[in-house]
């Protein structure tokens, strides 16, 4: 049997947080764009899916839960992304409609996390984006009852077999499945730092524009 790891000595490795200052002069005053340029700098430096964020939802009971999922969007507005609506989160989004995001890119030691309220993306915003996914991710999203019990793999397997049949062309979007957009309140961008002494910045929407201010680490 393998030893086990004890997550009380798991240490970052030497020099996984060089010393990158971030200063309040090093920002733009719109934190959509301050995202881009952090969103560019991760995926010119090869961060695998530099666009994968943590998604955290809670329910009417207030009892929280989080996955990862993919951004599909950003722009003056917020962020995007699209999910089964019948799924836990989106149940989830239905009685409780707001969310956070955290973004981690590792490789820069940085993160960036969102928190505002989530609204439905319209059906012509919904149907734009499924038709530029992958046919087996389209059939895809018909074929899974996502966040349901299933007897086993097979269930799904004898439903893209099904799927395909019925639609040998083009594949219409579901009616349960769509795009949201997290109209973010707060956007939070954090840069590691030696001894534990990270930068942190916080964007908070004050009228039309936004208050930043430094977080202690």
């Amino acid at each position: 049997m393998a030893a086990m790891s004890d997550p009380r000595e798991m240490r970052a490795p030497t020099g996984f947080h060089d010393d990158h200052p971030l200063e309040r002069d090093d920002l733009l005053e719109d934190p959509i764009e301050q995202f881009r340029v952090w969103l560019a700098d991760a995926e010119g430096a090869g961060v695998p899916l530099p666009n994968a964020m943590a998604l955290a939802t809670a329910g009417a009971d207030g009892r929280p839960s989080a996955r990862h999922v993919l951004l599909r969007g950003v722009d003056e507005q917020g962020f995007q992304f699209f999910t089964n609506r019948t799924s836990r989160k989106g149940r989830q989004l239905e009685e409780h409609p707001w969310a956070s995001l955290v973004f981690l890119w590792k490789e820069l030691d940085r993160q960036v996390h969102v928190g505002g309220h989530v609204s439905e993306l319209s059906d012509g915003a919904s149907d734009a984006y499924f038709e530029t996914r992958p046919r087996d991710a389209q059939l895809g999203a018909w074929a899974s009852p996502q966040s349901s019990v299933i007897a086993g793999r097979e269930v799904l397997d004898a439903a893209m077999t099904e799927l395909s049949e019925r639609f040998p062309d083009a594949v219409p979007r579901p009616a349960s499945w769509g795009g949201y957009l997290v109209a973010p309140e707060t956007i939070e961008f954090w840069q590691g730092r030696l001894h534990r002494l990270h930068d942190r910045f916080l964007y908070t929407a004050e009228g039309d524009g936004w208050r930043i201010e430094r977080l202690a680490p």
